[in-house]
Parts: C-alpha cells; sequence; structure tokens
C-alpha cells in the first residue's frame, strides 16, 4: 500500500505585521499532520524583543524552527543578508512550498530565493496596491505576486489589481483577510484587559502629569512609523504641535512608541514638549492584545499602519490614516469602513479629526473577512496533495 506523502510547507515571518498572519495559518496546519510537514522561518528582521517577542508569546505562535537573525540595516542590506541566509534553508529543507505573508523585506527577499531555488510560492495576503513607487512596500507586493504561483486575496479590489497586471485567474484565491483570524480569536482576551493598567504598567516613566482615567470612548490613540511622519523635522513637529493642543485636551492621548518614532522626537527636541503635556501617555510598545484592546476602545485613531486600519475598519473604530495613499481601500469610508485618508497635511487632520471624535462606531466587515481565513487557505493545499 502506498504511503500519503506529507507536503511539505515552509512559511517565512520578518517582522511584527507578519506575526497577525502567520499565526491562524500554522495553527490551522497542525490540524492536518498527517498532511503537512511544517517548517517556520523567522528573518529577525524585527530584532528587538519588545517588537518580537511578545507577539509569538501573545498569538501561541510556536518557536521558530530557524530564526536567521538578519537584524536591522538598510532596505538593500536586509534584502541581501535574508537572500543569503534563506537560500541556505531552502537547500536544507527542500519545501514543496514556501509561503510568505504581507509586505516586508523579508517576503520579497524569500519571494525572490523561491523562485531561483524552483520552488512554488504562495503569498498571503496578495493584491494591494497603493500605486506609490516611494514606499518600499509597494515594491515589495509587487515583486512577490509577480513570482507567486498562487495569489491569496483578501477582497475584491485587489483581485482586480493582479488581473489588470496579467495575473492568470485560476492563480488567485480569495479567501478573506488572515489578520482577522487572529482578531476574532483573541478579541475576548483583548476586551478583559484594563487600558489603565497596562498604560500605566508600560508608561515610559518621567511624564510631570498623572495620567487621565481612560474610559471607552473617551480617549486617542496614535502610531506612527513611516519615514514620510517621522523622518522630517517640520512634518513631525507640526504634528506634535497639532496633538499636544488639539487632541490631548479633548481626548486623552495614547502614543505606543515605536522605537525608531522616540529616536526620532529625543533628536528633534519634540521629546519634553510630549512627556510634559496634560493627557499625552507615552508608552513602551505594546503587545498584540494590549494595542487590540486600545483599538475596541478608542474613540479615534490617528495611524499609518496598514494592519490597524484594518482593524478599525471590522471594529468600527473611526480611523484617520496618516498617509495619502492606501494599499487597503477597503478599509475607507468611500467603501464601507471606517478609515479616511489625511495625509499629514495638518488642516486636514484637524478637520477630520474633529468630526471623527463625534462619529458613532460603524463595524463593517468585507466579504470573507469573518475569522475563517485560514481555513481556506489550507484547504486550497490540502487539494493540491
Amino acid at each position: 500500500m502506498m504511503s500519503h506523502r506529507k507536503l511539505k510547507i515552509l512559511s517565512v515571518v520578518g517582522a511584527r505585521p507578519n506575526f497577525m498572519k502567520i499565526a491562524p495559518f500554522v495553527r490551522q496546519l497542525e490540524r492536518f499532520p498527517h498532511d503537512f510537514a511544517h517548517t517556520l522561518v523567522h528573518t529577525g528582521q524585527h530584532y528587538d524583543a519588545s517588537m518580537s517577542e511578545s507577539f509569538f508569546r501573545d498569538l501561541k505562535i510556536p518557536h521558530p524552527d530557524v530564526d536567521l537573525e538578519i537584524g536591522s540595516g538598510s532596505h538593500a542590506e536586509q534584502v541581501g543578508k535574508t537572500m543569503i541566509a534563506f537560500e541556505k534553508v531552502v537547500r536544507n529543507h527542500k519545501p514543496d512550498w514556501i509561503v510568505v505573508v504581507g509586505d516586508v523585506n523579508a517576503t520579497c527577499a524569500c519571494s525572490i530565493t523561491a523562485k531561483k531555488e524552483h520552488i512554488q510560492l504562495a503569498h498571503i495576503e496578495s493584491g494591494l496596491r497603493s500605486f506609490d513607487l516611494d514606499m518600499p512596500e509597494e515594491i515589495n507586493r509587487m515583486v512577490t505576486d509577480r513570482l507567486s504561483d498562487l495569489l491569496f486575496t483578501t477582497d475584491e479590489l485587489a483581485d482586480a489589481n493582479l488581473l489588470k497586471e496579467g495575473v492568470p485567474a485560476h492563480r488567485i484565491k480569495r479567501v478573506g483577510n488572515i489578520m482577522i483570524d487572529s482578531l476574532e480569536e483573541h478579541r475576548l482576551t483583548a476586551a478583559s484587559l484594563h487600558p489603565d493598567q497596562f498604560c500605566a504598567a508600560q508608561a515610559i516613566p518621567g511624564a510631570l502629569h498623572p495620567n487621565p482615567p481612560l474610559r471607552d470612548n473617551r480617549y486617542s490613540v496614535i502610531t506612527l512609523h513611516r519615514p514620510s511622519n517621522v523622518d522630517d523635522k517640520d512634518i513631525l513637529g507640526e504634528l506634535v504641535a497639532f496633538l499636544t493642543t488639539d487632541v490631548a485636551p479633548v481626548l486623552p492621548l495614547i502614543w505606543p512608541l515605536h522605537p525608531r518614532t522616540r529616536k526620532q522626537l529625543e533628536g528633534f527636541g519634540f521629546w519634553e514638549t510630549l512627556r510634559n503635556c496634560p493627557g499625552v501617555i507615552l508608552t513602551q510598545p505594546l503587545g498584540y492584545h494590549e494595542m487590540l484592546r486600545l483599538t475596541l476602545g478608542a474613540k479615534v485613531m490617528l495611524t499609518d499602519s496598514g494592519g490597524l486600519q484594518e482593524e478599525c475598519c471590522v471594529l468600527g473604530t473611526p480611523c484617520l490614516t496618516l498617509r495619502k495613499n492606501t494599499e487597503r481601500p477597503v478599509t475607507l469610508r468611500e467603501h464601507g469602513g471606517a478609515s479616511i485618508l489625511v495625509g499629514n497635511d495638518i488642516g486636514t487632520i484637524r478637520q477630520e479629526f474633529r468630526l471623527a471624535a463625534t462619529l458613532p462606531r460603524a463595524q463593517h466587515s468585507p466579504p470573507l473577512w469573518d475569522g475563517h481565513t485560514a481555513e481556506r487557505i489550507v484547504a486550497c493545499f490540502r487539494e493540491l496533495n
């Protein structure tokens, strides 16, 4: 009797945005131990323990089988180092499929390596486009999708982008948004947390004023990390002035600080202004559950994060997206979502903040954003085997 051959899948994570996307996929593969042999590779693009380890723990992702420990560096350094290290892993493991997620440098680097090694490639979160080549993530998305054999998409707009680019329809599988699988699985755990407690525990010491009490629908949250917002002193200075004069006095502002953003705030001389402003709560980077809890309760979210745009859409949290474009248009109000593009023009931000502070929560789940995306993806792989 012929023995059943397991499909060998090697999946890759590189940075924090990937972790919420890979966790449901890994858990779903584990439900079929007779069908799949799975290897998880962490490239180590996010090397800071607070940015990485807590997410593995919170999302119950098994410890990676391989950690490439690439660390920081320029885009070319990260991509080049990852390709060199990942090539050895691929030759050692000889997988049938390599699965990449999202749009970080590791996604692009491992996609190129996969195809040079003649391994079939699948991309979870295909077809997202901002049409802005100044964004390194856009280049990563385009390269990865061009090389992929299976393209798992989140919505019909992503499908349309791929079809316009000439991707054969049979390679495109619309499965929904895998990040919402994580959200639905962890929503109750997050809801049980108390923002007062974890914000106090993670607060950066030295503030002159005590933290205001945090009540649902009576606080705001900001996250910033993109170069367009934090690398120009004038832009960052205008944002800080707006946050301290227009936002914090109206809605206490919680700001979990990306390490790079904190460095820029300190280097440009804005740190003391923020630290000494009543109503501003500066914290260390927060874990997945804590950030989800803040999004569940925020009156307004201000962010340049694509993932938070998606969470705000499903949770109904009014969201000001501090970017001129988005690769996730399905999250925008014009498509039924909760987000609006405001760029970094302070006049627009001020106007939209005042409006957002009056809006009710309006939850919107696009089709297939239902918590079962990983099941649909793994079903596709089972059909291949």
